[in-house]
Order: C-alpha cells, then structure tokens, then sequence
C-alpha cells in the first residue's frame, strides 16, 4: 500500500489536479490522507482521510498525518508526503521502488532556494518502517549555511537532522527544468515531479527576497531621498510580488488547459 499525506489551504483548485496525476501515474493501491484547512466542502472527495481542525504549522500537520498512516500501515508500506500543488508527471512508483532499494528515504532537494539543503515536503518517499524507526519530524529547527553563509533553518530541516543523526545517505531529487520561468516556482524534479510552489499564498520566495534587497540596494543608495525610501521599497516590493502572481496564475492556467504543460519545462 502506498500512503500519501498531503496538505491543501483555503481553496480546492489543486484537488482534482492532483488526483488526476496521482491515478494516471500511481498503479499500485494507495490512500490520500488530507489536512484541509478552509477548504470547500463540495472537494472532499477522493481522499482516505481528510481532516479540517485549525493547525498553522505545515509541518505539525504533515507530521500529524505520517503519525495515522503509521499506526495502521506496515513496516514495508510506502509513506509518501506531497504538497497540494505537487504531483507525479511520470511512473513515480517506478523510481520509488527503485532508490528505496538502495536508499532509506528520496526527496526534493531545492538547491535553487538560495542553497536549500534539506529534503522537502513538497515530494518525498520513505517506508512506513523507516519513518517509525527515526519518529520523522517536518519540523523546523536543525539548520545549515545558505548560500549566502547565512544559518537557516526551514521545513525539514529536523528531518535533515535525524538524517545525519543516524547516518542515513538519502538521495536527492533535484530541479531538471531545461526552460524555467523562475529561478524557483514552477519546478520539475528528476523529470517525475512538478511542483508549482506558493500555490496557496503569495508567489514570493527566498531567493526573490534575496534578489528583492540586491535590486533595492542599488537603486535606492545614493538616487533616492532617505525619507522615500520607505515607500519606495514598499511599492518595490508590491509590484515583484503582483508579478510573480500572475505568472503564478498563467502556469495554472496552462495545466488547467493541458495535461501535457510540463512539456513547456522537460
């Protein structure tokens, strides 16, 4: 059986996206399990599981979610965890079966991220056993030098730490993009996962607001007025943010139309 935990937030739109992948490439048996926090009613269908209580924490509720699938599942049982704005494009089971042969546990690895480096909710894979063995946390807290030399910490990165904790070599999945829109959102891993990212907010990242204060430090030193600043870095920031929205919105709009629109990133 294979377990699949994931999360949607305050709209359905990527429901029956996702499940429309998940059937055409997953052949085996398997469950979704949902956290669906202001989610319509009329969506809550297709799912094993679907819970609505009012957890914040991404992490809390994915670790929430593994904790059920781990009370009922066996030891050999595939644990999958899939953000509400990811899903297979390819035979992931194929791959799947494959690396869990010689590794304890496959993920995302978004490198792109300003140097993220730890395994990342939006795809992972690892056995039901494996997930008991370390008690597998989503959690923030272990954290590492970004890029920039920086110490961050983010979601997974407990995980990451129990990884090094118990020696486990896990094997990254890594962006296979040949044209990208941007450096981050509308990824494809491993040519076998896409995932759009900020699907459910709004489409900015780390590495624009990295690139944001560069942009900000060059134009602003020297050629604008101390007391402008303030508002110049606001209407900046808001105008990089509508932006990236509506690229956001043209991709969905492109994998609403097609289920082929991967193609246009492969």
């Amino acid at each position: 059986m294979i377990h699949i935990a994931t999360v949607h937030w305050q709209t359905d739109k990527w429901i029956n996206i996702q499940q429309s992948y998940l059937r055409e490439h997953i052949q085996s048996p398997y469950r979704i399990y949902a956290w669906l926090n202001d989610v319509p009613m009329a969506a809550l269908t297709g799912f094993y599981f679907s819970c609505s209580e009012p957890v914040i924490s991404h992490a809390v509720k994915l670790n929430i979610l593994a904790d059920m699938i781990c009370l009922s599942g066996s030891d050999e049982d595939i644990l999958m965890f899939l953000d509400g704005d990811a899903f297979p494009i390819a035979d992931v089971e194929l791959l799947v079966n494959e690396k869990l042969s010689t590794h304890k546990l496959i993920a995302v690895q978004r490198l792109e991220n300003n140097g993220d480096i730890q395994p990342h909710p939006c795809f992972c894979a690892t056995t039901v056993g494996f997930w008991r063995k370390i008690k597998g946390d989503w959690k923030e807290g272990y954290s590492w030098k970004n890029k920039d030399g920086e110490i961050v910490t983010d979601v997974g990165g407990n995980l990451l730490g129990q990884l090094k904790e118990h020696r486990v070599e896990w094997h990254p999945l890594l962006r296979s993009n040949k044209r990208n829109l941007h450096p981050v959102l509308f990824g494809v891993y491993a040519d076998l996962i896409y995932h759009h990212a900020a699907g459910f907010r709004a489409a900015v990242t780390r590495h624009d607001k990295r690139g944001i204060k560069q942009k900000l430090l060059k134009r602003i030193s020297g050629a604008i007025p101390r007391r402008f600043r303030k508002r110049f870095k606001q209407i900046f920031v808001e105008r990089y943010i509508a932006e990236n929205n509506a690229l956001s919105e043209r991709v969905f709009g492109m994998i609403e139309r097609d289920p082929l629109f991967y193609k246009e990133f492969i």
